[in-house]
């Protein structure tokens, strides 16, 4: 299998059961090996008392894509802290798009960014995200 398949067929396993990020109208776009894209589209029930998306729900949009990008390599990855900076507001009715990137991996451990933008391709929040492999695959025998 190559490496981008197995990013796939990884991303696929883990979709499946992700019930928060499907309830929540995420659209998984593309994986491949150390990257992931996701998108939602910012509901009247994401809004905050200010009118604009709650940041918590812009934090779960880029941890789910956190997760499907270090999850590729096959190897079950939990996050083991993050951080993110809230840069724009976002109004109601928006699409916004998650594009993870791995930095380094580096044994068990890597660094992840998450560059979150609006429809009209605006950075409205950056999250970094470091990763820790647990044993065991995600696709048995690939």
């Amino acid at each position: 299998m190559t490496p981008d398949a197995l990013a796939k067929a990884c991303a696929a396993k883990l979709w499946e059961p992700d019930t928060c990020s499907q309830w929540l109208g995420m659209q998984l776009e593309e994986v491949r090996p150390g990257y992931a894209r996701i998108s939602m589209k910012v509901r009247p029930e994401f809004l905050n008392g200010h009118g604009i998306c709650h940041g918590g729900l812009m934090f779960t949009l880029a941890d789910s894509t956190f997760a499907f990008a270090c999850n590729s390599h096959n190897a079950p990855t939990v996050a083991a802290g993050c951080s993110i900076e809230f840069l724009k507001p976002v109004q109601g009715n928006d699409t916004l798009t998650a594009v993870g990137q791995e930095q380094i991996l580096s044994g068990r451990h890597g660094i992840y960014d998450i560059r979150v933008s609006n429809s009209a391709g605006e950075v409205v929040a950056m999250f970094r995200g470091k990763s820790a492999q647990l044993k065991g695959q995600i696709i048995d025998n690939p």
